[in-house]
């Protein structure tokens, strides 16, 4: 592409009503023409994260209506689905009363690209049809308490990821298995209620740690899975030790200002061959290890014989 074909393509970026905006893979607004600004409020030298944006817009009535009383369930429900997949469309509408038609287009490390066009006047009649639609959808890969993705979605994604390591000898990553500890004596000592705030304040800490190509949900009761594509074991152990030292200064219930919490966490590698309930299995052993030394660790899963951490008569 020659100079005058990038100045004529700039020249028209800025002239569409369509909207386009890059975001990087850490979801920050890298580029963004002016249909996109105008639409949601951002200065024409802003770079603000796209959490930012909807944070922002919903606490001032404009940009995306977004129908919740609570923003932070709705981040963390939205992070955990956003830029999972290569390619996306949806409807959304703005507080303006248009209605667009939005896509997103997801590259390899993580950089997106968001095209939207005006469909306001696009088959009205249907519209509510096709919502009911997206919510019932999405209503099915959302864990109810924590708006993270649920144990379906999630056991999804992870076949999903050893389907693209089989097919792909240079892709790899790794697996970890988090269980708060004592969550039952949580439960016991301070009610149900309380409970339900722990589990709560452990998806909301998750969300820093969580990349674009990263998936996390919860697996059933205080269990949660972290799935890590492209990343060592030793990387994976680097995240989550640095997510268990912010969970350790977490203090959840307002009326126990002394109340903390910890997490234990088993860690394993993608092996050739694998399918789901092998690499789980691994990290779920792992995770038994975690527990059996004292709780608020990180544990990998290694080969009986090569560590003394693991055995085989050590099984969970």
């Amino acid at each position: 592409m020659t100079g005058d074909h990038i100045k004529t393509l700039m020249g028209l970026q800025a002239q569409t009503p369509v909207l386009m905006a890059l975001y990087d893979q850490h979801d920050r607004l890298q580029f963004a023409n002016e249909a996109f600004r105008a639409a949601y409020f951002i200065g024409a030298d802003e770079t603000p994260t796209w959490t930012d944006i909807m944070r922002r817009n919903h606490a001032a009535g404009r940009g995306t209506v977004l129908k919740t009383s609570d923003i932070n369930a709705w981040i963390a429900s939205t992070v955990s689905r956003r830029g999972k997949i290569p390619f996306r469309a949806m409807e959304t509408d703005l507080h303006d009363g248009r209605w667009l038609w939005m896509t997103e287009t997801v590259d390899a490390k993580g950089w997106m690209l968001c095209v939207a066009v005006d469909i306001t006047t696009i088959r009205v009649e249907e519209r509510a049809l096709r919502q009911d639609r997206d919510f019932a959808l999405r209503a099915s890969q959302v864990d109810e308490l924590t708006n993270v993705p649920n144990r379906r979605y999630t056991m999804g994604r992870l076949g999903e990821f050893i389907a693209n390591c089989a097919q792909n000898p240079h892709m790899w990553g790794c697996v970890a298995i988090i269980d708060i500890d004592y969550f039952k004596a949580i439960n016991d000592r301070y009610g149900h209620h309380q409970g339900d705030e722990v589990l709560l304040d452990f998806a909301r800490q998750m969300q820093e740690f969580v990349r674009r190509s990263d998936c996390f949900g919860r697996i059933g009761g205080e269990e949660f899975m972290l799935i890590l594509p492209d990343t060592t074991i030793s990387e994976g152990n680097l995240i989550l030790d640095r997510l268990l030292d912010k969970v350790r200064g977490a203090r959840p219930l307002a009326n126990i200002p002394e109340f903390y919490y910890t997490c234990s966490v088993g860690l394993a590698e993608y092996r050739e061959g694998d399918g789901v309930k092998d690499i789980y299995a691994r990290a779920d052993e792992a995770l038994y290890l975690a527990k059996r030394d004292g709780r608020d660790r990180v544990k990998r899963y290694t080969l009986p014989g090569s560590d003394p951490e693991l055995r085989p008569d050590q099984a969970p």
